[in-house]
């Protein structure tokens, strides 16, 4: 018997972001604050937006208890132990009323126990939910029965986990789910399936523009249905409430008709929907003049970013190509003549703009010593500063790269193509014969512990105060204001003075949340005010979700490199028995920490990870996420052409979900590598390129222009239609456009027919680039697609 579900409007709480009659003053989105019912929770007002000063005023809120600190300049807020959903907190400021989005949940715990054959001293649980921090969660033995116990509130995903007992990691013995940890053991698997209270999707409509009005329309996508009730919509233009005058409920479609006179320059429309236990997905259109974000105005959700190394991209200039002389540093650990001259000829002769890139982040440009300096952990190779990341001075461009006016060219040239460039500023440390640790130690924390240890490598126990290399001291931020003060204004100078765009931040879980205000605070006041672009900022942090977003947000970063899709995403390219169920999963697990509209930059490799291409070679297994002496010892080599549809098949997911692509350098057309530094070999162009390698390079560009032609790959939400071992197929749907994504990693052609909701009427589906027509016929598309391949079409 067939079945299918109904979409029928429904008794919702709607919100919509956009402007109201007086000018708003704050210009950030403001986004959703979650919260646990029952529970205080606190947020600092600087995360949420920019303002000149934050004396504000909370108005009372029904579902809310709400406490502000103007001197801590945090918010407190506690929802009801039985209130769930959705409430709007208002608040006052320069003289206008904002809303803020409240989204609150009951806590579920969860407990993991173990009964330990012998008797630990300490025992406690650690995992992918608490950053692998190994001391935080106590397991304790209440019942006197000899079993250990932690509960920890999860919400649907997957989590990694062992437990740590007296110094030792231990897998969970009664749980057979586990997984390689890349290391030559396994971590515990425990799984969180979502709660099933039926499908609630807010679907993109249509749009209709004139000199008098601009006309958006959503649909409603309901298995409950459940029936609109205009009482319980509200409306926000950018983050405060307008009136409802302005919205028409037409059964399951929402209609909101604007005066075009009152979207004057950028806006955002935010919509979601939610009956209390179900809070839909957030729709969110950006507008300019009243009009869709299309192909006319930049903003960073248009980014494509090219990642190069200066030293390993080109030599421009062989008169800088000047070794560091030492008789144990190996030339794949010394400088091997790439500089700015390189970058500048390739940005002239077109490279990128032919591959469709419009950001270069470029890798530190900083002065760096002229010794070679021995890695602290066996076996202690010697390494040169090629890379950029030991400083040595604060203001200087290292001599093998180039000149600060070099640097300056870059961007401006770079700005003439219409391409956007990124430094890479290092903020956690200096190297020791920096001026800044011979003049100011007290500035820097200390290399000896107190138990007599060295304080080298403690990524997780002593995160912010560790150091890398004993010649690498770490700034101690939190003990010297004067540090923090001088480190911020030394980033806010190198934009101010080259023109860059923005930054890529290295080590930024090693430094605290209390110098990334700082720095966006000063780029406000310094850059922001004088740019029509506002300053960007990703930054690289390996840990927990709850880690890595705690320093995403309007007041610190706008995102992070996505290194938790990504460690899902690797596998189930890799391993033809894994499937896209479980990535789906954690994309969606993404879009609940970051939104689906995010600026989180989506990887395939790069400079720390082990190239692509080794794994879908089978030079290494999907689980290494080191291999060191691979690369020393056993470099791998591309031996099987297959391998490249691997590569491509990835460039097509990383350039059609959302966030943003990241391209390492040579990914483009499947170069190899394992771990560093032999993931960081001289680039190669045109007749250093072989047959295969050029194919992988036309295929990976075609892609990424597809990206840049279409808004909703860089604007749409996102809907799953198949997900499973071999299929994966989304439609990404803006007021543009709606394109639709097929991958198959399958060795064998597949034939697919894909059924669309009931509530899109479809009538044909169109290949791109090649214009190929397809009949959609009672909401169903037939076609066939190759082994190992992908398509893309915009369906109508």
């Amino acid at each position: 018997m067939k079945t299918s579900l109904k979409y029928f409007s429904i008794s919702f709480f709607i919100i919509i972001s956009f402007g109201c009659s007086k000018p708003n003053k704050i210009k950030d989105i403001i986004p959703p604050i979650k919260i646990t019912s029952g529970t205080q929770d606190s947020v600092v007002v600087s995360d949420l937006f920019y303002a000149d000063n934050y004396s504000i005023k909370f108005n009372a809120n029904p579902n809310l208890e709400t406490k502000y600190d103007e001197l801590s300049q945090k918010i407190y807020l506690k929802a009801d132990s039985n209130f769930e959903g959705i409430t709007l907190l208002e608040f006052e400021a320069d003289m206008n009323v904002y809303e803020i989005p409240v989204i609150s949940k009951k806590q579920k715990l969860y407990t993991f126990s173990f009964k330990p054959d012998k008797k630990y001293e300490k025992l406690n649980l650690f995992g992918s939910f608490n950053g692998w921090d190994r001391s935080n969660l106590t397991m304790t033995d209440k019942n006197g029965d000899g079993t250990f116990e932690a509960s920890v509130p999860l919400e649907p995903g997957s989590y990694q986990y062992k437990f740590f007992a007296d110094g030792v990691e231990i897998e969970d013995p009664n749980n057979p789910e586990k997984v390689s940890n890349g290391m030559g053991s396994y971590n515990s698997l425990f799984s969180v399936n979502e709660i099933d209270n039926g499908k609630l999707f807010l679907h993109i409509g249509k749009f209709k523009y004139d000199d008098s009005y601009s006309e958006f329309s959503f649909l409603v996508q309901d298995s409950k249905q459940s029936v609109i009730n205009k009482k319980n919509i509200i409306a926000l233009l950018n983050n405060s409430k307008v009136e409802e005058s302005i919205i028409s409920i037409d059964k399951n479609e929402i209609v909101l008709k604007l005066e075009t006179a009152l979207l004057k320059g950028e806006n955002t429309l935010r919509l979601l929907l939610s009956d209390g236990e179900r809070v839909s997905n957030i729709q969110t259109v950006k507008l300019f003049d009243g009009k869709p974000a299309n192909n006319s105005n930049f903003t960073w959700n248009d980014a494509i970013i090219y990642s190069l190394m200066i030293d390993r991209f080109e030599d421009g200039d062989p008169s800088n190509s000047i070794p560091v002389k030492h008789d144990s540093l190996s030339p794949k650990a010394n400088y091997m003549g790439g500089d700015l001259k390189g970058v500048m000829d390739r940005l002239n002769g077109g490279y990128f703009d032919s591959l469709g890139v419009n950001v270069i982040w470029i890798s530190p440009v900083y002065d760096n010593p002229n010794s070679a300096y021995k890695e602290y952990p066996a076996p202690h190779r010697y390494y040169s500063g090629y890379h950029g990341y030991w400083p040595i001075s604060s203001d200087k461009v290292d001599e093998h790269f180039g000149t600060i006016e070099d640097v300056k060219k870059i961007v401006q040239t770079a700005h003439k193509h219409n391409i956007k460039v990124l430094l890479d500023f290092v903020s956690n440390h200096v190297h020791i014969e920096h001026p800044f640790y011979k003049e100011h130690r007290n500035w820097f924390g200390q290399l000896n512990l107190p138990d007599g240890r060295l304080n080298l490598r403690f990524w997780d126990e002593f995160r912010l105060t560790t150091w890398f290399e004993p010649y690498l001291p770490s700034f101690d931020y939190l003990g010297s204001k004067e540090a923090l003060e001088k480190m911020a204004d030394l980033a806010v100078w190198w934009l101010k003075e080259t023109g860059a765009d923005g930054y890529r931040h290295d080590a930024v879980k090693h430094v605290p949340n209390e110098f990334w205000r700082k720095l966006n605070e000063k780029e406000n006041k310094e850059l922001n005010s004088q740019r029509i672009l506002p300053v960007y900022q990703i930054g690289e942090t390996f840990g927990s979700y709850d880690l890595i977003s705690s320093y995403v947000n309007n007041g610190q970063l706008n995102a992070q490199f996505n290194f938790n899709l990504y460690d899902v995403a690797l596998p189930t390219f890799i391993r033809d028995n894994a499937s896209f169920s479980v990535l789906d999963k954690e994309m969606q697990k993404t879009f609940s920490v970051y939104g689906v509209n995010h600026l989180m930059g989506n990887i395939m490799d790069s400079h720390d990870k082990n190239r692509f291409m080794a794994f879908a070679d089978g030079d290494l297994d999907a689980s290494e996420w080191s291999a060191i002496e691979e690369g020393w010892n056993n470099p791998p080599k591309v031996d099987n052409p297959e391998s490249y549809k691997k590569l491509i098949l990835y460039m097509a997911y990383m350039n059609t979900i959302p966030g943003l692509p990241v391209v390492y350098y040579g990914s483009e057309f499947g170069m190899t590598g394992a771990s560093d530094p032999d993931n960081r070999r001289m680039m190669r162009f045109d007749d250093q390129l072989n047959k295969y390698e050029k194919n992988t390079l036309s295929e990976v560009s075609k892609i990424i222009h597809l990206r840049k032609e279409h808004p909703a790959l860089r604007y749409g939400d996102f809907y799953t239609l198949q997900a499973d071992e071999n299929i994966y197929a989304f439609i990404r749907s803006d007021m543009n456009e709606k394109i639709l994504v097929i991958l198959n990693k399958s060795k064998s052609e597949k034939v697919l027919s894909l059924k669309f909701p009931e509530i899109i009427e479809l009538q044909s589906a169109t290949e791109l680039p090649s214009n190929q027509n397809h009949l959609i016929v009672n909401g169903e598309l037939l076609l066939n697609i190759p082994a190992m391949n992908w398509k893309i079409l915009n369906i109508n």
